[in-house]
């Protein structure tokens, strides 16, 4: 079994620790109200340490780790007081440079995938669509061939890192063929012409996270900006979509942790009807069931990790973990607002943000449906069409 507590795992976990509590935290009531954190700085900082390519190719300024090591970053960023910085950051080292690390020839990864493990690019991905979100074969963003160019009209929609991104990793058609054979990866520059960021859209929660309405207007991109092979985007993005389900599952855990330890603390110190919260039994035997939810989930998370680095296909696994985290994340943030009582309910407080924060993991990254979908589909309980 994994153990973040030990040797270089705890070298590293301790670093990341400073960092948020000196550079991060801080900030975070004053990146929230703003609605909007300064990602090039903040990345800037977290490359400096080395934290942006843990387990990328060291000679792209990675560390050449192995997956692991993504996962102890992805669970103590969860130190951070609100979870939209996380996601930002997540979205940096595990949603939109796995493909390119696996996948771009070594000038892309040289462009592209370099600055960004340096902190000095700010990366999206863009793969959702204003009609399709977890339906991503659905995507109508085309890419058509002119020249030595792609010429790409379309749009993304709740891309996070938007409105600061550099360049974005799209998920575009790019033929004519079946839904699962005719979309690509392509790297696309955020100041190319015809490129418009249309809005900062406004969320239930992770505030301090900018997420976009992307546009484009017939913007050229080389061919050679590919990812791979052509046609072969829907295979490399699902490929993609196993770190992001990891990465989201164990970004939610020591939130989760420490909202349970700031619970029971609240609970002792509050009394009513002459004696402290926490005394009694329905209280403290629940909160005692949702730290054994928060363990399963790390349990479950670990084990899919674990078989990951071995070169295992994770898909069943991984989809789990990220089911089981969405789904406890929900009822843990609900059970301790409950408990705060009135403090809880107010919109400023700890338990009110994480109650708006944790929703969005049962819908982004694919929604506790598709997650569903997907394990009915390896048990061979679909029904027959």
């Amino acid at each position: 079994m994994l153990d973040f507590q030990q040797g270089e795992y705890k070298l590293l976990r301790e670093s990341l620790v400073r960092l948020i509590d000196e550079e991060i935290n801080p900030h975070v009531d004053e990146w929230e109200e703003a609605r909007i954190f300064p990602a090039h700085e903040v990345f800037k900082k977290l490359g400096d340490a080395g934290f942006l390519g843990l387990n990328k190719p060291e000679e792209f300024g990675g560390l050449g780790l192995d997956y692991s090591y993504g996962v102890m970053m992805a669970e103590t960023l969860g130190h951070i007081r609100c979870g939209a910085v996380p996601m930002a950051i997540g979205v940096q080292t595990d949603m939109c440079t796995p493909a390119l690390a696996r996948f771009g020839s070594d000038e892309l990864r040289e462009q592209f995938l370099a600055p960004a493990i340096a902190g000095d690019q700010v990366g999206c991905i863009g793969v959702s669509e204003e009609h399709a979100g977890s339906d991503v074969a659905n995507i109508k963003t085309f890419a058509k061939k002119d020249g030595d160019d792609y010429v790409i009209t379309g749009g993304k929609m709740w891309i996070t890192n938007g409105m600061q991104a550099d360049w974005m990793c799209c998920l575009a058609n790019t033929s004519e063929d079946g839904r699962h054979r005719n979309k690509s990866l392509i790297m696309v520059p955020m100041d190319l012409p015809g490129v418009e960021r249309s809005r900062k859209l406004h969320k239930l929660g992770m505030w301090s996270s900018d997420t976009a309405q992307i546009f484009f207007d017939q913007v050229r991109v080389p061919q050679r900006y590919l990812l791979g092979e052509e046609g072969q985007g829907f295979s490399y993005q699902m490929q993609q979509f196993q770190e992001e389900r990891m990465w989201a599952a164990s970004s939610v855990i020591l939130t989760l942790d420490r909202l349970i330890d700031e619970t029971i603390e609240y609970t002792r110190s509050r009394e009513a009807f002459g004696r402290p919260l926490l005394d009694q039994q329905a209280i403290h035997f629940r909160l005692a069931e949702l730290r054994t939810e928060v363990e399963a989930v790390r349990s479950l998370l670990y084990r899919a990790t674990e078989e990951y680095v071995s070169g295992k296909d994770v898909t069943r696994l991984a989809s789990m973990a990220k089911l089981k985290a969405g789904r406890v994340g929900r009822v843990v943030t609900d059970a301790c607002l409950q408990y705060w009582g009135g403090q809880g309910y107010m919109w400023e407080s700890e338990p009110a943000r994480q109650f708006r924060d944790a929703r969005l993991w049962s819908i982004g990254g694919g929604a506790d449906e598709v997650m569903l979908q997907i394990l009915a589909k390896i048990e061979g309980t679909l029904p027959s069409r």
